[in-house]
């Protein structure tokens, strides 16, 4: 019987993500977390594979707008729920899903799709290149200490029920979102992610609490989530923090929250994951080489509309390049394109027939976008090919951000 793919009907959705999870590995989830991802689910942006009767493959997409160098919010695809059963891999499912996806976004008008890989290696062959990679911290409190800006010792900090500070952290979370490219302004909804704390995936630590830094007014200006681990052996206490969410609107604030952390009695390490590569608390942290700093790929960026994606976003000094682009599975962005920018980093793209400075595919392109991954690297990887003198230096500046891309919980 031959297999078809068709948009995902409300009544198919549990046995939809069945499979979803099957293909994960079958983890199970509480109530409570599958209520919300059956509500965040956009059933019209969700693709299921059937044979027969039985679903052997999901793909799903979520409207987002992302922050992108200048500040602009962009419309993307936030590409999720990719999953193929074990039966029909290497059958060319995979490849179908991404190609009716990627149709699909394009005649939607989004000029980028954007995605967090389980597994990296696989959607480079799709034309998603990574654009941002994330750190993970362990720090020793025994070994290091934080040396904390002026102001700090004025911040007020309060612990709160998650839930009931939640619109004071989404009022943060929004004021920051111009000047971190690659942060999703999050739909109606997307909020409580942040508060899924089902106790089978806390390996032992206390639930999701919650501190919110305030002003002498009382505004809150930043807010830490996060968890305690306790663990004793016969030398006494031996806890862990683990942080899950840390984010603040000034250094003052920002610090006080990283200084209450470090405080928290019977705990000598302090674990946060997902943190962006430049993440400020490598320059709180008296010594960096305690802080056990890890780095991995985060978000992958596929431009479907070529000329709409790089228009979208700013650039950091006047350019004007040809660029010849390589894309074998969105025919419509290959060839070559002219991009210019003025002083106010304001863009225009368009085909030319003159001849190229630089050779990339697509991918690269997408790798470089968010700025946090330079094209001059990548050339170093002979990812990128200079075809005219200075060419490389002039346009990997423009690319360049001034910090790095923000990492988003997963899709």
């Amino acid at each position: 019987m031959a297999l078809e793919t068709r948009v995902l009907q409300s009544d198919e959705w549990d046995v939809w993500y069945d499979q979803l999870e099957l293909a994960f590995g079958g983890m199970p989830e509480t109530p409570e977390e599958r209520e919300l991802y059956r509500s965040l689910t956009e059933t019209e942006r969700s693709l299921g594979v059937w044979d027969g009767g039985t679903c052997v493959a999901t793909a799903g997409a979520f409207s987002f707008r992302l922050s992108v160098p200048g500040g602009a919010l962009v419309p993307a695809a936030g590409v999720t729920m990719v999953g193929v059963s074990p039966t029909h891999r290497r059958q060319g499912v995979l490849s179908s899903l991404m190609r009716r996806q990627l149709d699909d976004v394009r005649a939607g008008g989004e000029p980028i799709a954007v995605l967090t890989a389980s597994e990296p290696v696989i959607y480079g062959r799709f034309g998603y290149g990574t654009a941002a990679y994330s750190m993970s911290v362990e720090i020793d409190k025994t070994r290091v200490r934080l040396s904390v800006p002026p102001g700090t010792d004025e911040v007020r900090l309060r612990l709160v029920d998650p839930r009931k500070a939640l619109a004071d952290c989404e009022r943060v979370y929004a004021a920051l979102l111009a000047g971190r490219p690659g942060m999703p302004a999050r739909q109606p909804g997307w909020e409580l992610q942040a508060l899924l704390d089902p106790e089978s995936t806390r390996n032992g630590a206390s639930p999701l609490r919650c501190v919110v830094a305030e002003r002498a007014d009382g505004e809150v200006v930043g807010y830490a989530r996060y968890r305690v681990k306790p663990e004793w052996d016969l030398t006494g206490s031996d806890g862990r923090v683990d942080v899950a969410d840390l984010d603040a609107l000034d250094p003052a604030a920002y610090a006080a929250l990283w200084r209450y952390v470090f405080s928290i009695d019977l705990t000598w390490t302090v674990r946060a994951l997902k943190r962006p590569a430049d993440d400020a608390v490598l320059h709180l942290v008296t010594d960096v080489r305690r802080t056990r700093a890890r780095l991995r790929d985060s978000l992958h960026v596929r431009l479907v509309d070529l000329p709409a994606a790089l228009t979208a976003r700013a650039y950091g000094a006047p350019l004007d390049v040809v660029l010849e682009v390589g894309d074998a599975f969105c025919p419509w962005n290959a060839g070559r394109w002219r991009l210019t920018a003025g002083a106010d980093g304001a863009a225009t793209c368009t085909r030319t027939e003159d001849p190229a400075d630089l050779e990339l595919s697509v991918r690269e392109l997408g790798a470089a976008y968010l700025g946090g991954v330079t094209l001059h690297s990548l050339a170093a990887a002979g990812l990128v090919r200079e075809a005219r003198p200075r060419a490389l230096a002039r346009t990997s500046r423009a690319f360049a951000g001034d910090v790095a891309p923000w990492l988003p919980h997963g899709f």
